[in-house]
């Protein structure tokens, strides 16, 4: 955890100092972009990684890495909240996660912005700056705040892409979408919102905040209730109270 914690700050810092100035910003697809930041913080979190942890197998956003085989495998989100970092938008963060035998171990999540480091040890607990947290006691979807994201390919099939949250709407208090799940998740294990779901994740978006949040007394699967793994493209989490009735309007017709 503390590896992770070391790896984020310093992601986060040249976050922050190239944050609201000039940068490159090239397209992976029509509107997923990638800037020089997710590659100089990716390069930043690799090299402490692999500094202390060189038999460790590492999986990262913006390139493909060979794999060893490890038992150990990290999971880097350099720059969560891309499209929010080109414009200025202020909620991103840097996200690192440990797993052993396809289990979450570890993680950190920063917001550098806020200068809020969010860390989980495997039975160790989730902390906000050293503060442990806890979700919250939300007990009737019609009480609570969800929040959610979309896809890039969300033009292609908006009606689909759509009926989630127009589902939900009908269900909870309010809807947030920020645009970064790492960051959501730690939100979530926060008590700051009550639910979250999303599809066509990848696996750095989320493996460090489903730590944040089961290690803070919530719960996370995918849209069946069945186990998340290692490769899971959706997710739902709550904080425990919530997963029945959220699982329930997922699996509406």
């Amino acid at each position: 955890m503390a590896v992770a914690a070391e790896a984020v700050l310093k992601a986060g810092a040249i976050q922050k100092e190239r944050y609201g100035k000039k940068i490159q910003i090239s397209h992976k697809g029509e509107i997923d972009l990638v800037t020089e930041v997710d590659r100089a913080c990716e390069e930043s979190i690799l090299e402490t990684l692999r500094s202390r942890f060189p038999g460790h197998d590492i999986i990262t956003e913006e390139q493909v890495i060979d794999q060893a085989g490890s038992r150990h495998v990290w999971f880097v989100d350099p720059l969560d909240g891309t499209t929010n970092y080109a414009h200025g938008y202020p909620f991103f963060c840097a996200s690192v996660g440990l797993t052993l035998d396809g289990t979450p171990v570890a993680g950190a999540v920063y917001d550098p912005l806020k200068d809020e480091l969010f860390t989980a040890e495997k039975g160790g607990g989730s902390y906000l700056n050293g503060r442990r947290l806890k979700v919250s006691a939300a007990a009737e979807l019609l009480r609570g705040m969800l929040v959610t994201g979309f896809p890039y390919d969300l033009r292609d099939d908006l009606a689909s892409k759509l009926r989630l949250f127009n589902r939900f709407m009908g269900e909870a208090r309010a809807i947030r979408r920020d645009g970064a799940a790492a960051l959501d998740l730690c939100y979530l294990a926060a008590g700051r919102v009550d639910g979250f779901w999303e599809e066509r994740l990848q696996p750095w978006d989320m493996m460090a905040g489903i730590l944040m949040v089961t290690e803070a007394g919530g719960t996370a699967s995918r849209f069946d209730g069945s186990p998340l793994g290692l490769r899971a493209d959706e997710i739902v989490a709550t904080n425990g109270i919530l997963h029945g009735p959220m699982l329930d309007v997922l699996r509406r017709d």
